[in-house]
């Protein structure tokens, strides 16, 4: 039987925990070679705190962690008894990944990885925005155009009682 990707379901914040249990029963050949890899999907996300800039991992599925492995009643009931582990997606038939999603996933973890971190938060036209940073800083304004390639914004602020656009770097601005 040929390994497949399956998707384990974890509790909320105990994926890391759950990756590095995995890990190490790898690495002791407690699996007797039929676990090949664990995956924690994530990017490198860009926040702002305390006026630092922070690059910072997020999960593309929190409470989730992805394996290769071939299934048998072992491997199973030995990821099932892992600490944190609540079961698998499809139990009590765990269901394995198509080949499709599966190279998405890894198309997506290796290609942000590269790339230079993304912005943590996402903003839409018609938003309202207080910018944090820059000659424009602790004035409000309103979203009118959103460049996600160039992780810039046109904002419309109000200068002297007139409507003023202002370009703006994602991390220059906060969502109200």
């Amino acid at each position: 039987m040929a390994k497949a990707w399956y998707v384990i379901h974890t509790r909320t914040g105990f994926e890391e925990r759950v990756f590095k249990t995995l890990q190490a029963k790898i690495e002791a050949n407690e699996f007797a070679g039929n676990v090949a890899q664990v995956l924690i999907p994530t990017e490198d996300v860009m926040q702002v705190k305390n006026n630092q800039k922070k690059v910072s991992k997020r999960k593309f599925f929190p409470g989730y962690v992805l394996v290769s492995m071939e299934m048998d009643s072992n491997t199973y009931w030995g990821i099932r008894g892992v600490q944190g582990v609540s079961g698998f997606l499809g139990d009590p038939k765990p269901i394995p990944m198509e080949e499709a999603e599966v190279q998405q996933i890894l198309e997506l973890v290796n290609s942000t990885s590269e790339d230079k971190p993304k912005p943590a938060v996402q903003f839409e036209k018609g938003e309202n925005v207080r910018i944090i940073e820059g000659p424009f800083k602790h004035f409000m304004g309103l979203v009118e155009d959103v460049n996600e390639a160039k992780a810039k914004l046109r904002v419309t602020v109000t200068v002297f009682d007139r409507p003023t656009p202002v370009e703006l770097d994602f991390l220059q601005v906060e969502k109200v």
